[in-house]
């Protein structure tokens, strides 16, 4: 029982160390995207959105697989409602930002 309690520690462990580095991960992304962007802004790069919509969505992304680690861990029914809705809510960003990665590309296919 000592065994499965220890292995049950490590691994909420490893689950969390998970989070926290795709966390940290995405947050990188969005800063360096941002800094990006902002320097495309002083030269007047006209794909300066394109690249701040790229960076947004892969920082969605590692953020989303972060909260998906985190069901893994979950204990309480209230805690995956609440989880389910974030997930639904950074997938429901991702989509849309997509969508305007898509068309800023076409307008710039133009």
């Amino acid at each position: 029982m000592a065994i499965l309690e220890y292995l049950e520690k490590e691994f909420q462990f490893i689950v969390q160390f998970g989070v926290l580095f795709l966390e940290f991960v995405g947050v990188a992304v969005l800063l360096v995207s941002a800094v990006r962007s902002i320097v495309g802004c002083f030269r007047r790069d006209p794909h300066v959105r394109l690249v701040l919509a790229q960076g947004i969505a892969l920082a969605l992304e590692f953020k989303l697989g972060g909260e998906v680690l985190r069901t893994a861990i979950v204990r309480e029914p209230q805690e995956l409602i609440t989880l389910g809705a974030i997930i639904l809510l950074r997938g429901a960003l991702t989509f849309l930002i997509h969508w305007e990665i898509k068309n800023e590309e076409s307008k710039i296919s133009v």
